[in-house]
């Protein structure tokens, strides 16, 4: 291609003749200068959809619960008198490891004393000193410690000194189920070794790594151990235990093929595409899929497009996740000049590496610290000769926090990342850094929400299931951003009820999408509607028609599966409720999303 090398003056007039001047175009709406940003936006959000379907989130609270339920205890209720009995005044934990769950005895002992039911200084008997050990034995399980027993082993209490004896619970060895599949292994999935104290929290992670591929099927079951530590026999070692899994995976290879009319006008309404996903490629829970994606037709007249091509692959390692991504997206479309027309297209690629660690884990919590390095280029065109002053190559890191909360049957997760641009792999300067209007050395905050809350309300028929879902997701800045990492509202995507054709746009903004589902009995189908509502702010949105939307989704969405694959929909209708003057859109706007996977 040929390329266009102009001086500031002449840049100005091409982009007053072309489009609009370069000051109002980081205010405006979405123009056809902007097609290059609003492009890289529409593939962000369809390879944040993407990531949702392939890179699933498995809950195996379930199993993990029936393991907890398995570790009984007997009755932790302290008779107000018995005999014979001893005056205690003071308790210790002994034996291996004691210090180590020394939590659980003062917990206990705080407790006691915070109802007004105090131990120390009470006479215990024999059923007494089984409660204080049972409740020992509770707030030990309750940490996840399932296997750790606590014990009185014969003892003289003249003296006042009641001594536990704490019996941890040993991984002894990992062994797989003789009907497991061969293709697997535990050593990157689980995060404890042999002679590890046996955690319940650590059964959850590896749980999670082994399911993060849909293929696969595993059960984890602790049994007695079969052999000692050290080759001695496990009677002369109490509280070893074995790890037994089971491990299935169905055909490693998957596809989905995809159908939505998510694009524009511009550059193509309907859109189509492909994925291929290899699970547990290496035999190590790894997960890889490509996605190629292209315009459908639909639109406007003249010649016009999109295609993207996308790659992801990732691998647990025990509390690490280690993930690489890359994507290549190109659009055209037809503008129409004064004497004649000519073809805008613009090309755009990214690629980041990321690693993510659980920094804690308990039984309603989860939470992980990540870091990830990107790069992003993009370049425009007309009529295939590049316009060099709008090539954009930009390059940075990010930190994030991802946490995750199980409160009953509901489940709150948010995301939360700070980003940052750097001068690494030759960044170039941003156009817009001549007017302080943006830069590629951007400071950004970063953040998404989202609640789900499933119950049911009485009904003629019953008891009829509901389930709510909020999404919240928003963005600061502390430096003027180029319209490529500006939020923009007014899509299927962020605010339901605009056709997308234009957008909103400036450097922070914030939106929320609010959804009632209603299952349909049990058919696998429901119906939902949606009212969301989002705003945008900041220096660059001082120009623009207005700064809020608000609207309104009635849809149904749902699936049907049979041997031949897995068919799911959505399909909607949706209506602007609040919009600026001057804002185009249409008054109802409908939608669908098809999704075939085998």
């Amino acid at each position: 291609m040929k390329i266009i090398t102009i001086n500031h003056t002449q840049f100005c007039f091409v982009v007053l003749c072309l489009f609009t001047p370069l000051q109002l175009l980081s205010a405006e709406v979405i123009n056809q200068a902007d097609t290059n940003a609003l492009e890289q936006n529409r593939q962000q959000e369809r390879l944040r959809l993407l990531k949702q379907q392939q890179e699933i989130k498995p809950d195996v609270r379930e199993a993990v619960e029936k393991l907890q339920n398995a570790a009984t205890v007997i009755s932790d209720q302290i008779p107000e008198s018995e005999t014979p009995c001893f005056a205690i005044h003071q308790v210790e934990l002994v034996g291996d490891s004691a210090s180590k769950f020394q939590f659980a005895l003062d917990a206990v002992l705080t407790h006691a004393q915070e109802v007004n039911q105090p131990i120390l200084g009470r006479c215990l008997g024999a059923v007494g000193i089984n409660a204080l050990m049972a409740r020992v034995q509770h707030a030990i399980i309750a940490k996840g410690y399932i296997t750790t027993r606590v014990l009185a082993a014969p003892q003289d209490l003249k003296s006042g000194v009641l001594k536990l004896t704490i019996v941890p619970g040993r991984l002894s060895s990992v062994r797989f189920t003789p009907d497991s599949s061969k293709r697997i292994s535990a050593w990157n999935s689980l995060p404890i070794h042999v002679g590890d104290i046996l955690n319940l929290r650590d059964i959850e992670q590896a749980l999670e790594n082994f399911k993060r591929v849909p293929t696969a099927e595993v059960d984890i079951q602790i049994e007695p151990a079969q052999s000692g530590l050290n080759g001695e026999q496990p009677l002369s070692q109490p509280g070893l235990s074995d790890l037994v899994i089971s491990y299935r995976q169905r055909f490693p290879l998957r596809v989905s093929l995809n159908l939505d009319d998510s694009g524009v006008n511009s550059t193509g309404k309907y859109q189509g595409g492909i994925t291929l996903s290899a699970d547990n490629l290496l035999s190590i829970n790894d997960l890889f899929y490509v996605n190629y994606n292209h315009d459908l037709g639909g639109g406007d007249s003249g010649r016009r497009g999109n295609e993207s091509h996308s790659a992801h692959y990732s691998i647990p390692l025990q509390n690490w996740l280690l993930s690489t991504s890359a994507s290549h997206s190109t659009f055209h479309q037809t503008v129409a000049g004064t004497n004649q027309s000519y073809v805008f297209s613009g090309i755009s690629q990214q690629g980041d590496v990321k690693a993510s660690r659980l920094v804690y884990r308990s039984q309603i919590n989860k939470t992980f610290l990540s870091v990830k390095g990107f790069l992003r280029k993009s370049s425009n065109y007309i009529n295939d000769t590049e316009i060099e002053v709008q090539r954009r190559r930009t390059a940075g890191w990010e930190l994030g926090v991802n946490q995750s909360w199980y409160l009953g049957s509901a489940v709150l997760d948010y995301n939360l990342a700070y980003r940052r641009g750097t001068g690494a792999k030759d960044s170039l300067k941003a156009p817009e850094e001549a007017f302080n209007e943006g830069t590629s050395r951007m400071e950004m905050l970063i953040g998404d929400l989202s609640l789900n809350v499933p119950f049911k309300v009485s009904a003629p028929w019953g008891m009829q299931p509901l389930q709510y879902n909020a999404n919240l997701r928003g963005q600061a800045n502390y430096t003027p951003l180029t319209p490529q990492d500006r939020f923009s509202i007014g899509n299927r995507f962020t605010v339901r009820g605009f056709d997308g054709q234009q957008t909103l746009l400036a450097d922070h903004g914030w939106f929320i999408r609010n959804e009632l589902a209603v299952p349909i009995a049990a058919s696998g189908q429901s119906m939902y509607w949606g009212l969301d509502y989002g705003e945008v702010g900041g220096q660059s949105a001082k120009n623009l028609l207005g700064q809020y939307l608000a609207g309104t989704a009635l849809g149904m969405r749902g699936g049907l599966g049979s041997r031949f694959g897995y068919l799911s929909y959505d399909v909607f209708v949706a209506k602007p409720i609040n919009k600026p003057q001057g804002f185009e859109t249409h008054s109802t706007t409908a939608g669908f999303n098809f999704n075939y996977s085998y």
